[in-house]
């Protein structure tokens, strides 16, 4: 007898003994039907013995969830004649490193722990070459004091022997200094370490080549990230064709500095595909191992998707603008064109915000879920209000006293050019009053005026004399268009723990 539901087909072996055990189930309900109304509780007892009997003879190899079916598949690939087989529960205990011998090309173990360290991988492609210029980007785009927190791992992960020697010798010769002060290091892992990559399975229905090209593509980011597990707190995962915004360490730890207290997995300085992804260390080996179970399945950056919402990060979290660009013309995949810029990237991009802890609140009507906190965010997202009337107002109520030295809100955006402040005023304040909940300050002083619906002002701290305890947007005109708070940046003059 068999049965659908979902999409997949439970089976049930239709023996004697099950048969036997479906009449003798039949008659106990004939007979239950007819005290139902004299107890419930039975009736539920059936049920249960019901639910059970089915449970007993659904065949383990029949999954009723496709995610599940997917895994199992996923997790029986051969690596390296041994099986490869792990349940998806096994992700959250992946902390050993993978079985894999490394060849140092260039460089020697590091002497001691860094802060980040750069990976790159990169493959011989047939037009263009854009490695030596993404090293030197790292480096040229780095003080001293940077570079002595950082190291640059390099994988070439091509077959072709010859391509690497060719670029070992360019590397070595080009950034000598770096690889003897221990902070470039050039690696290979041989190709009998890899698992089958032909005759793999076309999802999305892509050609056998790009199956191979990008299935090989994730074994390569696998193995990066298992040799790079131990080597400091924090990887940054870029492609071989990128170019750095200066001072890009100091960005990168500004930001890592405000988000502590809270939970994330990966923090994105690049819209692009996987360039400008930033991990915690720890949580190398789990995804090293997790591009490995499902290297056939999709692409690296889709896989990246899923590993940051396996562990319970839903949201996207990037920071503009962003520190890396793409700069290569020509794919590693077949020398296809790639003409893919981050319109969010600026060379000088060390002026990111510090935005201290606070607590924001508005009388503005709010259009769905794009509530206040929204323009504060780090993320990519705003505040939505409908039509602001005069004495409307946004206030921001900062957990603690702070010395400003710029402000910088903006509103609109592209899409709604005309959803901006057309009259409205920003005022910072002291002398906060009221519960935790209901906190805001009792005397404002005002700033300036919103010009074409944004407002900037540098040395702050210069024409407030008091420590600010909030900050206030405040509608000094009705106007019939609504208001999209697009950003709201705050620069501080010292720490906001301080």
């Amino acid at each position: 007898m068999a049965s659908k539901r979902s999409g997949h087909w439970m089976i049930i072996k239709e023996t004697p003994y099950v048969l036997l055990h479906m009449r003798l189930t039949l008659k106990y309900l004939d007979k239950m039907r007819c005290l139902r109304k004299r107890s419930a509780v039975s009736f539920l007892g059936v049920l249960v013995i019901c639910l059970l009997f089915m449970n007993l003879y659904i065949e383990d190899g029949y999954v009723l969830e496709g995610d599940k079916q997917l895994i199992r598949e996923a997790a029986t690939h051969q690596l390296n004649s041994e099986r490869y087989v792990h349940t998806f529960k096994d992700l959250s205990n992946f902390s050993g490193s993978i079985n894999v011998s490394y060849r140092y090309l260039a460089g020697t173990p590091l002497p001691r722990k860094r802060y980040l360290t750069i990976g790159l991988s990169s493959v011989k492609r047939k037009k263009g070459n854009y490695l030596l210029e993404t090293i030197k980007s790292i480096f040229e785009q780095s003080s001293y004091e940077e570079l002595k927190e950082i190291a640059v791992v390099v994988q070439l992960a091509d077959f072709d022997s010859s391509w690497c020697e060719g670029m070992v010798q360019d590397i070595s010769q080009k950034f000598a200094h770096h690889i003897i002060a221990g902070r470039l290091i050039v690696i290979h892992v041989p190709e009998e370490y890899y698992p089958v990559l032909d005759g793999l399975k076309r999802n999305y229905n892509d050609p056998e080549d790009r199956v191979k090209f990008r299935s090989k593509q994730n074994v390569d980011y696998a193995f990066l990230l298992n040799f790079c597990a131990n080597l400091s707190d924090y990887y940054v995962m870029l492609e071989d064709d990128v170019r750095c915004s200066k001072n890009f360490l100091t960005a990168v730890k500004k930001v890592i500095t405000s988000r502590e207290g809270s939970y994330w997995v990966t923090l994105e300085f690049s819209k692009l595909g996987y360039i400008g992804k930033l991990y915690h260390t720890h949580d190398l080996p789990r995804l090293a191992h997790f591009l490995l179970m499902f290297y056939q399945e999709m692409p690296c950056d889709w896989l990246l998707i899923h590993f940051r919402g396996l562990l319970a990060q839903k949201e996207v979290i990037r920071f503009k603008p962003s520190l890396f660009q793409h700069m290569g013309y020509y794919s590693s995949y077949k020398g296809a064109e790639n003409k893919l810029k981050d319109d969010d990237f600026e060379e000088d991009s060390f002026d990111i915000p510090d935005n201290p802890p606070a607590n924001l609140h508005t009388n503005m009507n709010v259009f769905e879920n794009y509530e206040a906190s929204k323009a504060y965010s780090s993320i990519d997202e705003y505040f939505w209000g409908k039509a602001p009337s005069t004495g409307d107002f946004f206030v921001i109520v900062f957990e603690k006293p702070i010395k400003i030295s710029k402000i910088k809100v903006v509103t609109g955006t592209e899409d709604r050019q005309n959803d901006i402040l057309h009259h409205g005023a920003l005022e910072v304040g002291e002398k906060i009053v009221g519960s935790k909940k209901g906190r805001q300050c009792t005397t404002y002083l005002r700033l300036g005026e919103f010009k074409n619906g944004n407002f900037e002002m540098t040395d702050v701290e210069h024409k407030v004399l008091f420590d600010i305890n909030c900050m206030r947007i405040l509608v000094t005109k009705s106007q019939k268009e609504w208001l999209i708070i697009r950003s709201i940046s705050i620069w501080t003059s010292q720490a906001p723990n301080q």
